[in-house]
């Protein structure tokens, strides 16, 4: 993976040509009705006036034309426009913005440039220079106005072009901290959208190779890139990678904590994909040996609570569950799970006490609610029991596309928790 710069993959077009209608067409007619009114005072030839009439021909077509997204003949007609009136600032331009438009970069620069010459106070016509630089990857010159755009424009679909520009700019000459920087200012910005997630999330991906990239460089043998690479390979699905990095790991510090754990999600992982039960087996003792390490690794001992819950060794599961509470009480993954073990205990009263604080931890959870709405059937409480029911089926409709496409491990990094098949 190298440092590559980023295609500004929707500029919409009919939008942008909007954008731009507002602010130079006003302009444009008011200008070209003072040149008719004086020329009007002051032509007297027919030849005059039959150019005076060309004027206006040419300005209505190809307003028109640009509004309409019709840029092949908009082109004719500002060109048209711009022998007849090669002064007029807005006629370069409306010209520079077809161009773009119809991705001639080219002859968008020196067009626009024109345009600037006869009137530098054309302020959006400078940022959509600068983005006609950044298009043909002239990214020096491209990133003062670029910038000055992202952060002084009032306009806020030129102010979110500018900033995919600008990213891929700042990416474009290998600049990938300050590509970061103008990624974090966006997501800041426009938090929902979609494109802006997507580029940014480019930019996030790109930094960090690179920067583990150096890490392999500077310090090959040291725990922090055995480290990396391992958790690299997890996150892939690879655990026959992930393994042996995590155990070179250990050679060089054997008592750091949170690698046995990792150790033992990766065998887990492994397990899921080739149920063995030799990779079950060893993951309990990683587990174990975790909390002889890190006695308040509240994941460790969750994962050893569901082990024992799924071999219904239920009392075992319990006094994991409970101490993984006690070192993290907001644990909802840990709170279920407990609930889940009284409930099968028959303790109806204390899993309901336990099942509420996970639903009201992550009131998302669908799994949540399913087994508080079974726990509220068991102690009789019908009105409750639909009501839990009733949330469990919104959230269940509302993820059942994605369904078969969850993690083994939830974002707190250890084995959620499910609905019994039979429920779904």
């Amino acid at each position: 993976m190298t440092s590559v710069p980023l295609a500004l993959s929707s500029r919409q077009p009919d939008r942008l040509a909007g954008l731009f209608l507002r602010y130079t067409r006003p302009v444009i007619l008011r200008k070209l009705s003072w040149a008719l009114l004086v020329a009007t005072g002051s032509w007297s030839t027919a030849a005059d006036a039959q150019s005076n009439d060309s004027v206006e021909h040419y300005a209505e077509e190809g307003q028109s034309a640009l509004a309409a997204g019709r840029y092949a003949d908009a082109e004719k007609a500002f060109e048209k426009l711009r022998q007849l009136e090669p002064t007029m600032a807005e006629v370069h331009a409306n010209l520079g913005l077809i161009y773009f438009q119809e991705r001639k970069f080219e002859q968008a620069v020196p067009t626009l440039r024109q345009a600037l010459k006869l009137k530098p106070a054309l302020t959006k016509t400078d940022n959509l220079l600068a983005m006609s630089l950044s298009e043909l990857g002239r990214y020096q010159e491209a990133v003062p106005g670029l910038e000055k755009c992202l952060h002084h424009s009032t306009d806020t679909e030129i102010k979110r072009m500018c900033g995919l520009e600008l990213q891929r700019a700042y990416t474009g000459l290998k600049k990938d901290d300050k590509a970061v920087e103008v990624a974090m200012q966006l997501n800041r910005l426009f938090p929902d959208d979609p494109e802006i997630l997507y580029q940014t999330g480019k930019i996030y991906g790109n930094f960090a190779f690179l920067t583990m990239e150096k890490l392999a460089q500077v310090a090959p043998t040291s725990v922090w890139k055995h480290l990396a690479t391992a958790e690299a390979h997890e996150s892939q699905g690879s655990y026959d990678q992930a393994i042996p990095e995590y155990h070179e790991v250990l050679k060089l510090e054997p008592q750091r904590p949170g690698i046995h754990y990792r150790i033992g999600r990766s065998l887990l992982g492994r397990y899921w994909q080739r149920h063995s039960s030799e990779d079950l087996t060893a993951a309990e003792k990683e587990f174990e040996q975790e909390l002889q390490i890190d006695s308040a690794n509240a994941n460790s001992a969750y994962e050893l609570g569901e082990l024992r819950r799924k071999a219904n060794r239920f009392d075992e599961a319990q006094q994991y569950f409970e101490r993984a509470l006690q070192h993290y009480p907001d644990f909802p993954e840990a709170q279920l799970g407990l609930a889940a073990v009284l409930q099968a205990k028959k303790l109806n009263d204390q899993a309901l006490i336990h099942a509420q604080r996970a639903v009201a931890i992550d009131p998302e959870n669908e799994v949540g609610w399913y087994r508080l709405a079974q726990i509220q059937k068991a102690l009789g409480n019908s009105a409750e029991q639909e009501k839990a029911l009733a949330e469990y089926r919104r959230l269940h409709d509302r993820s059942s596309q994605q369904r078969g496409l969850e993690p083994v491990f939830s974002p707190r990094e250890v084995t959620k928790q499910e609905v019994e098949p039979a429920a779904q």
